[in-house]
């Protein structure tokens, strides 16, 4: 979610470059107000020269330990898909817990973005961390979820693969891209391009739904095609394709709530 800076109005104004890029502030998915000013002069400057010990972790501000809090979730659900794996699917409560840490990311995807807005206060670092979190916890976390609940043959691989480089490549056109995208009256992005990457709790709402039913491992929904090949895939596992392909288009415009 966006990460806000106190703005000082005489150094906003005789803004470097550097303070010019860093003026990309990430819009929330779910905040209806829009951004408070970018970083200043002072704040920039404060940043780069501070070499003390732990001088980044001084940097940082209430928002950014939120977001951290996200991409904890999302290792951890990464973490807990491995052992279900690793336990021979012996301990099903690792993939439960699994699959409820991507939403519990996607609490504090939503709080970080309020506390920043609250406080008018972030460290320069906030979206890049909000980027990474997101892509950890939305991307690489059902994606492993996936393999471990029986999405393991080769295709599958790839086509899991293929499903987080593109949560990666939208997030990063997101960063570059965002100043540009329209504005309403309030100063509020108009629109994603592509749908945003916390979508993919669809998918492990989907997953959820299988693991209670029992449709996994060798009873996944529709099985599997060329079985026995090097090419064999589950069809189902076409959706983690379908939403990749939704967040890296060009054409598929969002509306903000």
């Amino acid at each position: 979610m966006s990460q806000v800076a106190d703005s000082d109005s005489s150094t906003t104004s005789a803004a470097s470059p550097f303070a010019r890029r860093v003026s990309r502030r990430r819009s929330s998915f779910f905040s209806p107000s829009p951004s408070p000013p970018a970083p200043n002069e002072r704040e920039i400057r404060d940043f780069t020269t501070d070499h003390r010990h732990f001088s980044m972790i001084r940097n940082l501000h209430m928002a950014d330990f939120i977001t951290l809090l996200n991409c904890c979730c999302g290792f951890l659900s990464i973490l807990s898909s491995v052992s279900y794996a690793a336990s021979q699917r012996q301990a099903p409560y690792l993939i439960v817990r699994a699959l409820y840490l991507v939403p519990l990311g996607l609490f504090f995807d939503f709080l970080d973005g309020r506390v920043a807005r609250l406080r008018n206060k972030s460290s320069l670092m906030g979206q890049e961390l909000d980027s990474l979190a997101d892509l950890i916890s939305f991307g690489v976390g059902p994606a492993t979820a996936a393999f471990a609940l029986g999405f393991d043959t080769t295709g599958d691989m790839v086509l899991l693969t293929i499903f987080v480089l593109c949560g990666l490549t939208r997030l990063a056109r997101f960063n570059v891209t965002v100043a540009n995208i329209p504005k309403d009256a309030g100063g509020k992005s108009k629109y994603f391009e592509g749908t945003p990457i916390p979508t993919t709790l669809v998918l492990v709402g989907i997953m959820y739904y299988w693991h209670i039913q029992g449709w996994v491992h060798e009873q996944l929904p529709l099985g599997v095609v060329f079985e026995g090949h090097a090419l064999a895939f589950h069809p189902v596992v076409l959706l983690f394709l379908l939403s990749g392909s939704a967040m890296i288009s060009k054409s598929l415009k969002v509306p903000k709530l």
